[in-house]
């Protein structure tokens, strides 16, 4: 079983961030995570808010980039799914993954979180069907045809944008008055040609014999269309450790101001952080901040 300083669960922005930051102060840092470098932003065809970037740039480039800067530093990586973190004796953790078991005197939770559902009929028979969470992965499947995109936030008009480069027409349903985008964003993409906007309406139902067809809507008439894209937000993932840490109403992980979570050791940034701000540089900072706890509290461990 190995043993290293640092475990950190997951490799998006914060994740990454930490490792590279812990590692560059002499840290025995090791990386575990279940899919891609970068996390949920791998799939994001353009990212717009990460600091020195004017004109963006693609997640699945920016996710292999931090990777690249926390190995260069000497962070190691492990592909495998963490089932479970456990105190362990004498101190720090065992952390349990499908493949193996890492024994870690700290450990850093940076899972993120992952696509919030609609919880409508049809919406999870007809998954990869038409109903996606992925523009970029999945909008050259729609070309010249109607979509809609359920959601207000940036996410949602991002990937609207992206899908207006493939699609027909993107039809935009959030159920407030106004979208909670960034004013800059929304302006841009509702001036595109084949995007519209229906305000104050909620997806109730995506119907289909073997793949989309039309969506139903409450507060406005059904939409026709061959896809269905989800970006009502995030849950945090959160689960493996809600037994260990205190969870707040949200799902996510209450910790002090050093990152330190209720268990002495076991550390948490990014948006699974309650309170944490959904944007990636304030990911990134997370990141940095919770690295230098661990490697405070690690030190502190040796001075005893």
């Amino acid at each position: 079983m190995r043993t290293v300083d640092l475990a950190i669960i997951g490799a998006g922005t914060a994740g990454l961030t930490a490792a590279a930051t812990a590692a560059a102060h002499g840290i025995d840092v090791l990386v575990i995570e279940q899919l891609a470098p970068g996390g949920q932003i791998a799939t994001v065809e353009r990212i717009r808010n990460f600091p020195g970037f004017a004109e963006g740039i693609g997640g699945y480039e920016l996710g292999p980039m931090l990777q690249a800067q926390a190995a260069e530093a000497g962070a190691d990586f492990l592909l495998d799914s963490v089932t479970r973190i456990e105190p362990a004796e004498g101190g720090g953790f065992l952390v349990h993954a499908a493949e193996d078991t890492v024994s870690a005197r700290t450990v850093l939770l940076a899972m993120g979180s992952r696509r919030r559902t609609l919880d409508v009929p049809g919406e999870a028979e007809l998954e990869g069907r038409g109903v996606s969470h992925c523009a970029a992965c999945d909008g050259h499947f729609f070309r010249g045809k109607a979509v809609v995109v359920a959601g207000g936030g940036d996410s949602a008009f991002d990937e609207a944008e992206v899908l207006a480069e493939h699609v027909g027409q993107v039809t935009i349903v959030h159920d407030g008055a106004a979208p909670v985008a960034q004013a800059r964003t929304v302006e841009r993409v509702t001036a595109l040609p084949n995007v519209r906007v229906i305000a104050g309406a909620r997806v109730s139902a995506v119907e289909g014999a073997s793949e989309v067809e039309r969506i139903l809507l409450d507060g406005a008439p059904a939409e026709p269309a061959a896809g269905l894209f989800v970006y009502v937000g995030l849950v945090p993932n959160s689960a493996i450790v809600a037994d260990l840490v205190e969870i707040d109403a949200a799902g996510r992980i209450v910790a002090d101001a050093s990152f330190e979570t209720a268990q002495q050791g076991l550390f948490v940034a990014g948006d699974l952080r309650s309170g944490a701000v959904a944007l990636l540089a304030s990911a990134a900072g997370d990141g940095a901040a919770a690295a230098l706890a661990a490697v405070r509290h690690l030190r502190a461990m040796e001075r005893r």
